[in-house]
């Protein structure tokens, strides 16, 4: 008489429990730690170079990539630096100033989980033209 007055437990239900409750925890620290490295910067600062490509790529998450050539002297090959943006307006823009040298402003954010914010850690934010006239 004394079993029928608690209900039984189901074994296994714990089990339930714990196997929904790590795939929620992993996706909120997952979704805290993307949220914390693209929201603060670990470095910022400037290049100057000659803008010599930015598309747009990937296959499933397009972000706007570019590349700065950085010209230390003539006649000598330039240091090829890598950038991404993710602002459309801004991508429009440095679209339109390709073949010119520009001063870039960057922030670097690292350990971004995965490629489909940026395919680099330097995002640029905003960019002058140092020269107006496309070099030859």
């Amino acid at each position: 008489m004394a079993d029928s007055a608690f209900p039984s437990r189901r074994p296994g239900r714990w089990l339930v429990r714990v196997l929904v409750f790590i795939p929620l925890l992993a996706l909120v620290i997952g979704g805290a730690w993307t949220w914390f490295t693209l929201s603060w910067s670990y470095s910022e600062g400037e290049r100057a170079g000659l803008l010599q490509k930015f598309s747009r790529k990937g296959w499933l998450c397009k972000t706007y990539e570019g590349e700065l050539a950085l010209y230390i002297v003539g006649g000598v090959a330039p240091e090829i630096w890598h950038f991404s943006t993710r602002d459309p307006e801004l991508a429009k823009q440095l679209s339109s100033a390709v073949g010119r040298q520009i001063r870039l402003h960057y922030s670097e954010h690292r350990g971004v989980p995965t490629n489909c914010f940026a395919e680099t850690p330097y995002f640029a934010d905003s960019f002058t033209l140092v020269s107006a006239d496309p070099q030859p």
